[in-house]
Protein backbone atom coordinates (compact mmCIF):
# COMPACT_ATOMS: atom_id res chain seq x y z
CA UNK A 1 0.00 0.00 0.00
CA UNK A 2 1.43 3.56 -0.64
CA UNK A 3 -0.06 6.61 -0.25
CA UNK A 4 -0.54 9.51 -2.60
CA UNK A 5 -0.14 13.20 -2.73
CA UNK A 6 -3.20 14.41 -4.08
CA UNK A 7 -1.79 17.84 -4.73
CA UNK A 8 1.42 16.80 -6.22
CA UNK A 9 0.55 13.29 -7.27
CA UNK A 10 3.69 11.46 -5.88
CA UNK A 11 4.42 8.98 -3.92
CA UNK A 12 4.84 10.01 -0.36
CA UNK A 13 7.47 9.01 2.29
CA UNK A 14 7.22 7.93 5.23
CA UNK A 15 7.65 9.70 8.25
CA UNK A 16 7.03 7.94 11.66
CA UNK A 17 5.45 4.70 13.25
CA UNK A 18 4.20 5.39 16.62
CA UNK A 19 2.68 2.35 19.15
CA UNK A 20 0.99 4.57 21.42
CA UNK A 21 0.57 1.10 23.75
CA UNK A 22 -3.33 0.87 23.92
CA UNK A 23 -2.53 -1.74 20.87
CA UNK A 24 -3.23 0.48 18.13
CA UNK A 25 -0.54 1.98 15.80
CA UNK A 26 0.24 5.12 13.75
CA UNK A 27 2.21 5.90 10.60
CA UNK A 28 2.43 9.31 9.09
CA UNK A 29 3.46 9.58 5.79
CA UNK A 30 5.06 13.14 3.89
CA UNK A 31 5.54 14.42 0.80
CA UNK A 32 8.21 15.49 -0.08
CA UNK A 33 7.72 18.07 -2.30
CA UNK A 34 4.53 19.96 -0.86
CA UNK A 35 5.35 18.64 2.80
CA UNK A 36 1.45 17.83 2.99
CA UNK A 37 1.42 14.84 5.55
CA UNK A 38 -1.32 12.01 6.45
CA UNK A 39 -1.51 9.91 9.30
CA UNK A 40 -2.76 5.96 9.52
CA UNK A 41 -4.38 4.85 12.48
CA UNK A 42 -4.83 1.16 13.18
CA UNK A 43 -6.94 -0.74 15.47
CA UNK A 44 -6.03 -3.21 17.92
CA UNK A 45 -7.11 -6.22 15.83
CA UNK A 46 -5.80 -4.37 12.31
CA UNK A 47 -2.03 -3.80 14.31
CA UNK A 48 -2.29 -8.03 15.08
CA UNK A 49 -3.32 -8.18 11.37
CA UNK A 50 -0.74 -6.62 9.99
CA UNK A 51 2.24 -7.81 13.19
CA UNK A 52 1.09 -11.19 12.37
CA UNK A 53 1.32 -11.29 8.83
CA UNK A 54 5.19 -10.09 9.05
CA UNK A 55 4.50 -6.83 7.36
CA UNK A 56 6.85 -3.73 8.17
CA UNK A 57 5.21 -0.46 8.19
CA UNK A 58 7.08 2.03 6.76
CA UNK A 59 9.24 0.10 4.30
CA UNK A 60 12.93 -1.27 5.15
CA UNK A 61 15.97 0.49 6.08
CA UNK A 62 18.26 -2.90 4.82
CA UNK A 63 17.69 -4.86 1.01
CA UNK A 64 16.19 -7.96 0.73
CA UNK A 65 18.21 -10.74 1.66
CA UNK A 66 17.81 -14.10 -0.05
CA UNK A 67 15.42 -16.76 1.13
CA UNK A 68 14.74 -14.25 3.59
CA UNK A 69 10.91 -15.33 4.41
CA UNK A 70 12.29 -19.16 4.42
CA UNK A 71 14.74 -18.05 6.33
CA UNK A 72 12.81 -16.54 9.78
CA UNK A 73 10.15 -19.06 9.25
CA UNK A 74 12.12 -21.99 9.94
CA UNK A 75 14.08 -20.27 12.70
CA UNK A 76 10.66 -19.58 14.86
CA UNK A 77 8.53 -22.11 12.99
CA UNK A 78 6.42 -24.08 15.46
CA UNK A 79 5.71 -27.37 15.26
CA UNK A 80 1.91 -26.73 14.98
CA UNK A 81 2.02 -23.76 13.03
CA UNK A 82 -0.78 -25.24 10.12
CA UNK A 83 -2.96 -26.41 13.18
CA UNK A 84 -5.69 -24.20 14.86
CA UNK A 85 -5.00 -25.75 18.55
CA UNK A 86 -7.39 -28.12 18.34
CA UNK A 87 -6.30 -31.92 18.31
CA UNK A 88 -8.08 -34.57 15.24
CA UNK A 89 -10.68 -35.77 17.26
CA UNK A 90 -11.92 -33.17 18.58
CA UNK A 91 -11.78 -29.49 20.22
CA UNK A 92 -9.39 -28.75 23.18
CA UNK A 93 -10.10 -28.88 26.54
CA UNK A 94 -8.80 -27.09 28.75
CA UNK A 95 -6.65 -28.39 32.12
CA UNK A 96 -7.50 -27.95 35.33
CA UNK A 97 -5.31 -26.17 37.62
CA UNK A 98 -3.37 -23.30 36.53
CA UNK A 99 -4.68 -20.74 33.72
CA UNK A 100 -4.76 -22.22 30.13
CA UNK A 101 -2.48 -21.70 27.94
CA UNK A 102 -2.81 -19.71 24.55
CA UNK A 103 -4.39 -22.33 22.08
CA UNK A 104 -5.97 -24.43 25.17
CA UNK A 105 -9.33 -22.45 25.40
CA UNK A 106 -11.82 -24.81 24.46
CA UNK A 107 -14.51 -23.59 21.91
CA UNK A 108 -18.13 -24.24 22.29
CA UNK A 109 -19.56 -25.74 19.60
CA UNK A 110 -21.81 -22.16 18.97
CA UNK A 111 -18.69 -20.34 18.68
CA UNK A 112 -17.17 -22.81 16.36
CA UNK A 113 -20.29 -22.47 14.33
CA UNK A 114 -19.78 -18.67 14.66
CA UNK A 115 -16.02 -18.45 13.79
CA UNK A 116 -17.00 -19.99 10.20
CA UNK A 117 -18.65 -16.70 9.10
CA UNK A 118 -15.36 -15.65 9.30
CA UNK A 119 -13.42 -15.51 5.78
CA UNK A 120 -11.00 -18.95 5.80
CA UNK A 121 -7.87 -16.46 5.02
CA UNK A 122 -7.95 -14.72 7.87
CA UNK A 123 -10.07 -17.44 10.03
CA UNK A 124 -6.64 -18.86 11.97
CA UNK A 125 -5.85 -15.34 13.22
CA UNK A 126 -8.83 -14.29 14.43
CA UNK A 127 -9.33 -17.47 16.23
CA UNK A 128 -6.02 -17.19 17.86
CA UNK A 129 -6.55 -13.35 18.67
CA UNK A 130 -9.53 -14.63 20.47
CA UNK A 131 -7.84 -17.17 21.88
CA UNK A 132 -4.87 -15.09 23.22
CA UNK A 133 -7.79 -13.10 24.76
CA UNK A 134 -9.38 -15.03 26.36
CA UNK A 135 -6.39 -16.51 28.07
CA UNK A 136 -5.13 -13.20 29.52
CA UNK A 137 -8.98 -12.88 30.96
CA UNK A 138 -8.69 -16.40 32.44
CA UNK A 139 -11.31 -17.74 30.68
CA UNK A 140 -11.52 -21.42 29.99
CA UNK A 141 -13.99 -21.75 27.23
CA UNK A 142 -15.08 -19.19 24.19
CA UNK A 143 -18.34 -18.76 23.85
CA UNK A 144 -20.53 -16.43 21.37
CA UNK A 145 -20.94 -14.36 24.46
CA UNK A 146 -17.53 -14.53 25.18
CA UNK A 147 -16.61 -13.20 21.56
CA UNK A 148 -18.66 -10.31 21.84
CA UNK A 149 -17.19 -9.40 24.89
CA UNK A 150 -13.70 -10.04 23.51
CA UNK A 151 -14.93 -8.11 20.11
CA UNK A 152 -16.00 -5.04 22.32
CA UNK A 153 -12.68 -5.13 24.52
CA UNK A 154 -10.39 -5.06 21.61
CA UNK A 155 -12.33 -2.65 19.60
CA UNK A 156 -13.28 -5.05 16.93
CA UNK A 157 -16.82 -3.65 17.34
CA UNK A 158 -16.90 -2.11 13.56
CA UNK A 159 -15.95 -4.94 11.81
Amino acid sequence: MKFLCVDCDRVMDFAERQLPGDGTMAAVFRCDRCEREVAMLTNPMETRLVSGLGVKVGGRTVPDQPMELVRSTVAEGREDAFTDGEAADGPAVAPAGPPPRPGSVAWSPQARERLQSVPSFVRGMVKRIYTEWAWEQGIVEMTPETMDRARAELGMEGM
